[in-house]
């Protein structure tokens, strides 16, 4: 799945779990192509992917957002199961804003009047 053209609201910092040194780093982004609703959605890199978000991207900067929802069970000792879901991202860069045209600047006829299409 696939976000486009939105506005990073936040920056973790990266976490680190486990004795294999798991990294984690939680950003914030607000997707606004309804304006009437914006939506602000948290989302995660792991490993190398979090290191590579911080290096690359800063707050405020437009991006688009490769990613997968990814959700699990949890059963507490009395019985209690809870899902937990959460958005991975795997791929986060910056969005290609193209500049608008003259429609009509970049259209070149090469036909003459005597030219027929058939």
């Amino acid at each position: 799945m696939q976000l486009k053209n939105v506005e990073i609201k936040s920056i973790g910092d990266i976490q680190t779990f486990g004795k294999k040194g798991f990294r984690v780093v939680k950003f914030v982004v607000k997707e606004d192509s309804n304006a009437d609703y914006p939506q602000v959605l948290e989302l995660q890199c792991t490993q190398d992917k979090a290191e590579n978000l911080i290096k690359y991207n800063k707050v405020g900067e437009r991006v688009d957002v490769s990613f997968n929802l990814r959700g699990r069970e949890w059963t507490s000792d009395e019985g209690k199961t809870t899902v937990f879901n959460t958005i991975e991202a795997w791929k986060v860069f910056k969005t290609e804003v193209q500049e608008p045209t003259d429609f009509q600047a970049n259209v070149v006829s090469t036909a003459s009047d005597d030219d027929l299409p058939f």
